[in-house]
């Protein structure tokens, strides 16, 4: 893994975006016309999923793949393993085909502040994110192509481009109040083209 670049450091010893949200709780319950602070909706934790279908050729792609996800999130991954043998995909059941990360509290904000600040902003011609990411329930999935755009991620060992899944579950069911709470956090939405 490389070392982290002094500015990445020193926005790390600034980032709290539990702080963030606790101050906007008043302005976003005004927002979102609820007569709590208890109502407003909150992210409860986030879910990342790497698929890892090359397992079964390569037994050490589990392990390289785990060791770039503790340097991502700071958590040790889970295995997903395989609930049934698919003998076309040379498949056995029990078999590891992906890792999972589920963080909560601190180490998800941390993680949260460093995906909407410096991950999401480096990707290549961003404008923003998808605004039809949310499940229908108030989740918001968002999917990278390249775990590199990472800063803990030291490109040059990188020995293959893998993708993964990021969810922000939430406690609530409206897709459109748990917009207001992402846009607040701070997430980029792509503004929707005439006619889509």
């Amino acid at each position: 893994m490389s070392e982290m670049p002094t500015d990445y450091l020193n926005f790390f010893k600034m980032a709290n975006l539990a702080k963030t949200y606790q101050e906007l709780l008043p302005e976003l319950a005004k927002e979102m016309e609820v007569s709590s602070l208890w109502e407003v909706p909150r992210i409860k934790k986030v879910v990342i999923n790497v698929g890892l279908g090359e397992a079964v050729e390569d037994k050490n792609a589990v392990e390289k793949v785990a060791a770039v996800l503790m340097a991502i999130t700071g958590q040790k991954p889970k295995e997903a393993k395989a609930r049934q043998a698919i003998s076309g995909f040379k498949l056995r059941k029990g078999m590891p085909i992906g890792l999972v990360v589920t963080l909560r509290g601190k180490r998800m904000y941390h993680f949260l502040e460093k995906l909407f600040k410096i991950v999401l902003p480096r990707l290549r011609d961003f404008q923003g994110v998808s605004l039809k990411s949310f499940d229908g329930r108030g989740n918001y999935s968002i999917g990278l192509s390249d775990q590199s755009v990472f800063p803990e991620v030291d490109y040059d060992k990188v020995d293959k481009t893998r993708g993964m899944e990021i969810t922000l579950v939430t406690n609530t069911n409206s897709d459109e109040k748990s917009k207001i709470l992402l846009k607040s956090l701070g997430v980029r939405f792509k503004e929707l083209e005439k006619g889509s």
